[in-house]
């Protein structure tokens, strides 16, 4: 941790977390809060997670956390990282730079996010979830890894978002859909099948149409 960075007294950072110059981390946040098999091992053992050492998160510089934000162990973000209120970032999640992760988002594990990236309030993220750069996903949309749960063996398959994809709000991708280079899904899409590139799925269950020529640019994140 460098001087410039302001750490609030009610903040926790738990392992061996760290965060980068020129960062701000508000009211309650958690750093590196331990992932299950970790906790399992502290409990066993019987001691303060204080006391425990083990991999923590490991954010850049120029970082904003807002208040009541929670990034567990093995989490590691770039440069100029964000996020809203009350985010949740589960472990081996990966975060390139220029990142905002909104309020209320929940990243349940084991994600890979690329840079300049967009992420509105209220998304849900499944593990096993691939993001690349200049993705937006719309408040609201949920993202799904699990066609039929609880009803057979469990097989997490996180939908791919490719580069300058658009995600409208309270959209829904089924489990492994692939959502093409530049594609958009409309607001309150629900995308059974995969998308190609430069195209737009729309209605519910989602048709693919042809793009509007004006909208054929990468997202301006």
């Amino acid at each position: 941790m460098q001087n410039s960075t302001y750490i609030h007294k009610s903040a926790k950072l738990y392992g061996s977390s760290r965060i980068g110059n020129n960062s701000v981390v508000l009211e309650n946040v958690i750093l590196g809060y331990p992932q299950h098999n970790i906790l399992m091992e502290i409990t066993k053992a019987g001691i303060e997670i204080e006391e425990y050492d083990y991999p923590g998160s490991d954010i850049g510089s120029n970082a904003f956390i807002r208040a009541g934000a929670t990034i567990f162990s093995n989490v590691m973000a770039g440069n100029n990282f964000r996020t809203g209120h009350n985010a949740m970032i589960r472990e081996n999640t990966i975060i390139g730079d220029n990142v905002l992760i909104g309020t209320n988002v929940i990243i349940d594990g084991n994600v890979s996010i690329g840079n300049n990236v967009s992420i509105q309030g209220n998304v849900y993220i499944p593990t096993h979830v691939t993001i690349e750069d200049k993705v937006f996903i719309g408040p609201c949309a949920v993202l799904a890894n699990d066609r039929y749960p609880i009803r057979g063996e469990y097989h997490p398959e996180g939908p791919i978002l490719r580069k300058g994809a658009s995600i409208g709000a309270n959209a829904t991708l089924i489990p492994g859909v692939e959502i093409g280079e530049g594609a958009m899904v409309a607001a309150g899409a629900l995308v059974t099948k995969d998308v190609p590139a430069w195209k737009l799925a729309i209605g519910c269950p989602a048709k693919i149409v042809d793009l509007p020529e004006k909208l054929e640019l990468l997202n301006s994140i």
